[in-house]
C-alpha cells in the first residue's frame, strides 16, 4: 500500500439499501454524521452504475465513485447485492485501483466470514420482512475487530463505530 493511503470510514449497506454498519476511522467526532451522509449518497451513483451495466457485469468493484472535499469514495458490490463504500483520505500520492480491489477483497472475506457463523443471529422483526443484520450485538465483535485490523494494515491506527456498530 502507499504510504499516503488512510481509511477515514468504511460501510456496510444491505441489498434493501439498510446500512449494516458504518465504521470511521478519524479522531474527530464530529464528523461521523459526514461519513453517514457520505455512505447515503453513494447509494446513488452505486445504482447508477449497476443500472448502466444492466446488472450484467460481473465484476464486484465499482471503481471511484466520487471525490468529495478531503475525501475520495470508492464502491464495491457484493454477489448478494451487499453494498461495501469506502472513504479514503485524498492525498497526493498515486491510488492504484488494484490497491482499493484488494482492500474491498478483504473487507468483503470479513463481511462473508462473519455471515457465515452459524451462532450469528438476524433480526427477523424488519418491516418489509427482509432478514436485517444485528451488527452492534456483542456476536459481531470479530467483524468489527477485522474491519479495524483492515484499516489498521492499510494506515489507520483509530477507530470509532456509529450506525450499526
Amino acid at each position: 500500500m502507499p504510504p499516503g493511503l488512510r481509511v477515514n470510514a468504511v460501510a456496510f449497506i444491505s441489498a434493501q439499501n439498510h446500512p449494516i454498519i458504518v465504521r470511521t476511522f478519524s479522531a474527530q467526532d464530529e464528523t461521523t454524521i459526514k461519513y453517514h451522509y457520505i455512505a447515503h449518497t453513494s447509494l446513488d451513483v452505486i445504482e447508477e452504475r449497476v443500472n448502466a451495466a444492466g446488472g450484467k457485469s460481473t465484476d464486484c468493484y465499482l471503481g471511484l465513485l466520487y471525490a468529495m472535499e478531503d475525501v475520495a469514495v470508492y464502491g464495491y458490490i457484493t454477489p448478494l447485492k451487499v453494498k461495501i463504500v469506502l472513504a479514503l483520505a485524498l492525498s497526493d500520492s498515486v491510488v492504484r485501483d488494484v490497491e482499493i480491489n484488494m482492500i474491498f477483497k478483504a473487507l468483503h472475506m470479513a463481511y462473508y466470514s462473519s455471515i457465515s457463523n452459524p451462532f450469528l443471529t438476524h433480526n427477523d422483526d424488519s418491516v418489509d420482512g427482509s432478514r436485517t443484520l444485528t451488527v452492534g450485538s456483542t456476536k459481531w465483535k470479530n467483524f468489527r475487530r477485522r474491519i479495524d485490523e483492515i484499516a489498521r494494515v492499510v494506515g489507520n491506527p483509530t477507530s470509532t463505530s456509529i450506525g450499526g456498530g
